[in-house]
């Protein structure tokens, strides 16, 4: 375990002043089990351009920061790529080494260490993702620049980040405040899709998203993708839809939100390392 100070504009900042990070976790208390239409057609797009902006093929060197089960350093692996996956978390490395191995003639490497810190020389790596993870991370700062250093001048990281001022946040905010407010309901406990996971250090929205990244990175992809996810019956309503219109609506909302990301449920920020950075690293 590790006690880790909380960052300025952090919602740990506001919650507690210190936090303990869980090196045994594994995801598996917020994977979802189930799935709908917007879900799959969320995550898979989400995972389909993260992958593609970072330019996979053969030969390329790729680093998948805070790695998780493994899934993409695996599929950016099968797509030609020699990919190292980084992740702190004992249970959530071992299980993506074991998956790896199964799935993959040329699996990935697997390295155990924090984002704020990474075991690489500089310009190691073509390119580096960092998936639906940044808001996880108690130094966010500090891992977008280890992020730009371990990448070549000419290479690019990418950032996926979960967008809590998308329009799906801010319409089923507002209509919770009104049924609370003025129709003086309760509403259902737990949490809401707009409310921020105990497990995050940072509450993002655009404008945070593009303040923090462009301290390391020279921006030059800012997309969405998704909308509408969590909004109240969208699911719902997606699932009774025939499978052909449902896609369509899907694939507007999708258009839409590549045009707006600010209103998006995800944001995607690509760009090349700002500048070349003291290594602190002797040895890869």
């Amino acid at each position: 375990m590790r006690v880790a100070p909380a960052p300025c504009r952090t919602l740990a900042s506001i919650r507690v002043a210190l936090r303990v990070v869980d090196l045994d976790r594994d995801m598996r208390d917020v994977v979802p089990t189930g799935t709908t239409r917007d879900s799959e057609y969320l995550f898979e797009r989400m995972t389909r351009r993260t992958l593609d902006l970072a330019r996979p093929g053969c030969g390329t060197r790729l680093l998948d920061v805070a790695s998780g089960f493994g899934q993409d350093a695996i599929a950016l692996s099968r797509r030609g790529s020699w990919a190292v996956g980084t992740e702190p978390s004992r249970r959530m490395s071992g299980f993506a080494r074991l998956q790896s191995e199964r799935a993959s003639d040329r699996p990935p490497s697997w390295v155990r260490s924090w984002s704020s810190a990474l075991p690489f020389r500089d310009g190691s790596f073509d390119g580096v993702i960092c998936k639906g993870a940044l808001d996880h991370f108690d130094r966010p700062l500090e891992a977008i620049a280890e992020m730009a250093r371990v990448t070549r001048r000419e290479g690019r990281v990418v950032l996926a980040i979960a967008n809590f001022e998308s329009l799906s946040c801010r319409v089923a905010r507002g209509l919770d405040s009104f049924k609370e407010g003025w129709l003086r309901r309760s509403l259902r406990r737990g949490r809401r899709h707009y409310d921020v996971p105990s497990d995050h250090f940072t509450r993002y929205e655009i404008e945070l998203m593009r303040e923090q990244a462009r301290e390391a990175l020279e921006i030059d992809v800012v997309e969405g993708i998704s909308m509408a996810w969590g909004l109240p019956g969208w699911s719902r309503l997606l699932g009774r839809l025939p499978a052909p219109l449902a896609q369509l609506a899907l694939n507007g909302l999708g258009r839409m939100a590549r045009l707006l990301p600010g209103l998006s449920d995800v944001v995607i920020l690509a760009g090349r390392p700002r500048r070349v950075r003291k290594s602190s690293m002797n040895s890869a």
